[in-house]
Parts: structure tokens; C-alpha cells; sequence
């Protein structure tokens, strides 16, 4: 990812506009063909010269035309450089070739969060039985299986994914109608011809720049994706506290996890997620203030871009991997799961005793009073719960033994995993 936001790779981008241009044009009679051929096999730049040139200048586009015209010197087709940049403006070139750089760029986000997908659904599957408790505002609150918890990831990472490709295909786009729009110096065909070669589409309407509204979406995108690994990542550091222990990032032979402390094994892969998605979400505040340009072009979005932009991808690749990693390689106690949902003594059967005294015709508002006394005691006094239910004398008059008993089971609850797994990977996977 780093490769394709270096400054050789934006170069060569720009010449691949620069060259498609010349091309198109020689075929539409507006340039001399021999002209295009001698670009096509003698232009080229180096990033220092370009580097060398723009501290004189102050002007990249301008350093880097400067640059290839001096290889066409070089090469003896001086004559040729008169038709290098002919009839662009600078952004012409510059938004062209970001949107080949955004499109490379996007390649390797959708590959890792397909590579990210299957592995979510692999360890869903093997989990999916997996007993544990749910918690809401970190307080138990019914039976869940880990596999749920994974498979809701997998949904997550389905709509990230969707979300990446919709947003860099709607960035397909070049431009080359001039300095405001207007196409004054190219036709509506040239520029068709020119994006054509390019494997873009062409923007409908630009000003000097494409409309930013499509950059932002794309920073949303990642942004969105980068929060996908931040939830992975953070419930994994909520599971593997030592009061908890029910999943926990890989501890590699040799690890350490503190100068002080030799017993701890602290989740600092995890950690490190949860941090640099803040980074990619910062960007996004950004990409929208690059939207609103002065008339038909500032350039406060350019040195906003780029930053943002490689940041955003390369901090976006990166989570992907790690989070992978993570997912992948993660430890599961699942004994620790079944453990922590017995912790409370049926407690968290608390919802389904209500509802079957309700279906055994007690009143609501009676059932609700009776169970949540019970459970408020159980909790204060670290009690038994269901053992508290079954000696109830109110609760015996409408709920047999193996109506409680059935109050009580883990199964019931779950009996819908399947149907629940049928819905997010397909009747195969129920």
C-alpha cells in the first residue's frame, strides 16, 4: 500500500494521464502521431529532478513537466515535448491519476476484507455453539454463543466491503475538461478518448476538480471499515480482563508483556487497533471540509489529500491485517464462557421466568414484582436464583417443576442459533 502512495508511484500516474492524453488526441487529429509515439517511448522523470526543480518553481505539476520535457531532450525529440500537457491543466492530470492511485488502493482494501470475511466466518461456525453470557452495559444479561458474536462481525465486514467498493467506484472518474470546467481547450470526445485508455469513466461535470463529496464518501468508507476492526479489537480486550478470560489475543513464546510484571499478558495488539482507527476517523472530518472550495477551485483540499488520503489507506490496510491476525489466532475459553454464565445462579433467566409466569396467567406487573425481588436478593446476598424461584410459594402455584426447569434452560434460549446463522451465511451453514 506504501508503494502505490509513494512519490514514483504518483509520478508514474501522472504520466499515464500525460501519455493517454497524447495518444487520444494523435487519434483524433490534434496532435502529430509521431509526437505521441516519441512520448510514448522516451518520457520519463526521476523524483529527485522533479524535487530539484519545484524548490525553483514552486509548482509540482510544472517541476514535473519540466522534468519529462528534459528527458525528451535527453532522448533528441525535443520537438515532441511541445505536445507533453497539451490543452490539461494541472489538475486534469493530477485528479486522473489520484483516482488510478484511490482505485489500486481500494484493490487491497477489498482483498483484505474479504481475507478478514472468511476468517469471521470460519471461527463463527466453529464457535457457533459455543455457550457464553451476553452482557448489556457490561452487566450479564441473557445467553448468547460466541459464534453470534462473531457472525455479527461477519455482517459488519459484508457491508464494510460494500461500502469500499461502492465508494472507490464512484471515484472511477477522471477529468480533463481545463481550468474551469468549461472543456475551452479539449472536447467532450477527447476527453471520453483519454479516460477510455485510463479504465475510468468521465466525471459528468467537474469545476478545475471533481466534486469532494466522492473523496469524503471514500474516507467514510475506510473510516467505517478501521471501526469494524475497533469493535473486534475492543471486545477482545473486554474478554480477556482477568475477571473475565473468555477470549484473548495470541501471546507468542518469548513475549513479554510488562518490564515490572512478569504474569501479565496485556492485549496490546488489541490495543493498538482500538488507537489507530481514531487516526482514520480524524480523517474523516477533514475529507468533508476539503467538499466546500473557493468558486471553481482553491487548493486548501490538495495539501489536506495529501496527507488523508495515504494515511487513511495505509492505516486502513494495516487494521485489516491486524485485526485478521487477531481474529484468526485468538484464544477461546470456552470452559471460561460456561463458567462466567453460571456465575450468578441463574440469574439471567430472570427475563423468561417473567414471561412464562405472565403465560401461566399471572399478572405482569405481580410476576415482575416477585421476580425482580428475588434477583434483587439473589444479587445483594450472592444467592441462588433459581433455587430461590423453585421455593417460591406464588411461582409454584403456576409453574410446575419442569416448567421452572424449562425457565431455566440454556437450550431454550438458543434454540434460534440456527435460524440466526441460516440468515447471515446462508442455509448451508445452519
Amino acid at each position: 500500500m506504501g508503494r502505490i502512495w509513494s512519490e514514483e508511484s504518483k509520478f508514474s500516474q501522472w504520466l499515464a494521464v500525460e501519455l493517454a492524453a497524447s495518444e487520444a488526441l494523435a487519434e483524433g487529429g490534434e496532435v502529430p502521431v509521431e509526437a505521441a509515439q516519441l512520448l510514448r517511448q522516451h518520457a520519463s522523470f526521476t523524483v529527485a529532478r522533479i524535487d530539484a526543480i519545484e524548490k525553483e518553481v514552486r509548482h509540482d505539476v510544472i517541476a514535473f513537466t519540466t522534468a519529462v520535457s528534459e528527458t525528451m531532450k535527453a532522448a533528441g525529440c525535443a520537438e515532441a515535448s511541445r505536445w507533453l500537457h497539451y490543452g490539461l491543466t494541472s489538475n486534469d492530470v493530477v485528479d486522473t491519476a489520484q483516482a488510478l492511485q484511490i482505485l489500486e488502493s481500494a484493490r487491497l482494501i477489498l482483498a483484505g476484507l474479504d481475507t478478514l470475511i472468511a476468517t469471521l466466518r470460519r471461527r463463527a461456525l466453529e464457535f457457533k455453539h459455543a455457550v457464553a453470557i451476553g452482557r448489556t452495559h457490561g452487566v450479564h444479561a441473557e445467553p448468547i454463543t460466541f459464534g453470534l458474536k462473531l457472525a455479527l462481525w461477519y455482517d459488519e465486514a459484508q457491508r464494510a466491503r460494500r461500502r469500499v467498493e461502492a465508494a472507490s467506484e464512484d471515484l472511477r472518474y477522471g477529468k480533463l475538461s481545463g481550468a474551469v470546467g468549461t472543456l475551452a481547450h479539449l472536447s467532450a470526445e477527447a476527453e471520453e478518448a483519454i479516460c477510455g485508455k485510463l479504465g475510468l469513466k468521465v466525471a459528468p461535470i467537474a469545476s478545475q476538480v471533481i466534486s469532494r463529496d466522492r473523496h469524503a464518501a471514500l474516507i467514510s468508507a475506510l473510516a467505517l471499515a478501521a471501526a469494524l476492526c475497533e469493535q473486534c479489537a475492543l471486545e477482545i480486550r473486554h474478554l480477556q480482563r482477568t475477571e473475565v478470560r473468555e477470549a484473548e489475543e495470541p501471546f507468542a513464546a518469548g513475549q513479554k508483556g510488562s518490564s515490572a510484571m512478569p504474569h501479565k499478558r496485556n492485549p496490546v495488539v488489541s490495543e493498538q487497533i482500538c488507537g489507530l482507527a481514531r487516526v482514520v476517523r480524524a480523517n474523516v472530518q477533514a475529507a468533508f471540509e476539503n467538499i466546500a472550495l473557493w468558486h471553481e477551485r482553491d487548493i486548501s483540499h490538495s495539501s489536506v489529500e495529501r496527507v488523508i488520503l495515504p494515511d487513511s489507506f495505509i492505516l486502513t490496510d494495516y487494521l485489516l491485517a491486524k485485526t485478521e491476525w487477531l481474529i484468526a489466532n485468538m484464544r477461546v475459553n470456552t470452559a471460561r464462557m460456561r463458567r462466567n454464565l453460571d456465575l450468578t445462579k441463574g440469574l439471567v433467566f430472570s427475563g423468561q421466568v417473567l414471561l412464562d409466569l405472565a403465560a401461566a396467567g399471572m399478572l405482569r406487573e405481580q410476576a415482575y414484582q416477585i421476580v425482580q425481588g428475588e434477583a434483587m436478593r439473589a444479587w445483594n446476598e450472592e444467592g441462588d436464583f433459581r433455587a430461590a424461584i423453585e421455593a417460591h410459594s406464588e411461582v409454584r402455584a403456576h409453574l410446575n417443576k419442569e416448567q421452572i426447569e424449562r425457565a431455566f434452560s440454556v437450550e431454550r434460549q438458543l434454540k434460534n442459533v440456527d435460524a440466526l446463522f441460516a440468515r447471515v451465511f446462508g442455509h448451508d451453514a445452519a
